[in-house]
């Protein structure tokens, strides 16, 4: 789990009354991260939960650690040095702002940001991702023109100081224009999910046919559709322990049907959960169905994927769509 992800699972744990002395001390810009990560937060392990209460016990615990406010190292910073010195010295940490940073894009998504960085200046996309996390950084520069990327690239490594005075400006130019964008204090009515969604209650044609056209325009967006999408074939990814709990509750006759079209890696994987006998009593089943129409064929097979879905939702199966993040451990 990030830090961030950590923070709002605690914080969730807590309850609104800590919750809200602890938002009293924080930026507005952190509480719109946290709020944002908490409202994510449905269903949590046990472990998961015990392991982040230990190791903030811990934390705090720690008899020979003393935790310093912001506002005291600042006004150290200001009594040693003075206000001038302070600024000259320490600069771009910019310690009479409190470190400010690009706040207005903290919580605008990738895709919007790089449509919004596309036409600016190769030196100012590059002073905006500077101020970005690593990894949104990577998915941003991805989203650029190849024919910018480089120079973006370049002109970011040899960054040097930035007066704190011109990122409060372009903190607050950004902030007017990105008002309406990717906030969340507006609602969303697009993005991937909402896409994903539409297409896992399509018909198969149409859904490849649209899939595909895609692709064909914007590769990382297929990409990100299909991590979001699940379809029939896709039950392929079910543990061996998921795909028993499932042919618990599909309908013998579903399943026959489903099956007509299936590939034989799908077959494989159910014959392998179920017992010989009615993997041959299946099999013969099988043989036995007789023309079908298509449109039977995948409604049968939509109906498996509800029930799937619904499974997962209630946390007793899991579906591995792949990357790092569905790594079991």
């Amino acid at each position: 789990m990030t830090g961030l992800e950590r923070s709002a699972l605690l914080l969730n744990v807590l309850g609104n009354q800590v919750t809200a002395q602890i938002f009293k001390k924080m930026r507005d810009n952190d509480v719109k991260r946290l709020v944002s990560a908490m409202g994510q937060v449905t269903k949590v392990p046990i472990p998961v939960v015990k392991q982040v209460l230990e190791a903030f016990y811990a934390e705090i615990a720690e008899e020979d650690t003393l935790i310093f406010g912001h506002a005291q190292g600042r006004d150290f910073v200001l009594q040693t040095l003075g206000e001038e010195r302070a600024k000259t010295v320490l600069g771009q940490l910019s310690v009479l702002e409190g470190s400010r940073t690009l706040e207005a894009l903290e919580l605008v998504d990738p895709r919007t940001l790089a449509n919004f960085l596309v036409n600016e200046h190769p030196q100012t996309v590059a002073l905006i991702l500077a101020h970005l996390e690593s990894s949104k950084k990577c998915e941003v520069l991805k989203r650029l023109p190849e024919a910018i990327q480089t120079e973006v690239v370049l002109r970011i490594a040899n960054l040097d100081f930035i007066s704190p005075n011109l990122i409060a400006q372009v903190d607050d130019v950004l902030k007017q224009e990105l008002a309406t964008l990717g906030s969340i204090d507006t609602q969303q009515l697009g993005g991937v999910q909402p896409i994903a969604e539409m297409l896992n209650v399509m018909d198969k044609t149409s859904e490849q046919n649209i899939m595909a056209r895609v692709e064909e325009k914007d590769p990382q967006l297929a990409e990100e559709i299909r991590k979001l999408m699940f379809v029939f074939e896709d039950i392929v990814f079910i543990d061996d322990r998921g795909m028993q709990q499932l042919l618990k509750e599909v309908d013998n006759s579903k399943l026959v049907i489903a099956l007509k079209t299936a590939p034989e890696e799908i077959k494989d994987k159910i014959f392998r959960n179920i017992s010989k006998r009615a993997a041959d009593l299946l099999r013969e089943d099988l043989e036995a169905l007789g023309p079908v129409r298509l449109s039977d064929v995948e409604t049968a097979q939509q109906e498996i994927v509800n029930v799937a879905k619904r499974l997962e939702a209630e946390g007793k199966i899991i579906i591995s769509r792949g990357g790092e993040a569905d790594a079991l451990v």
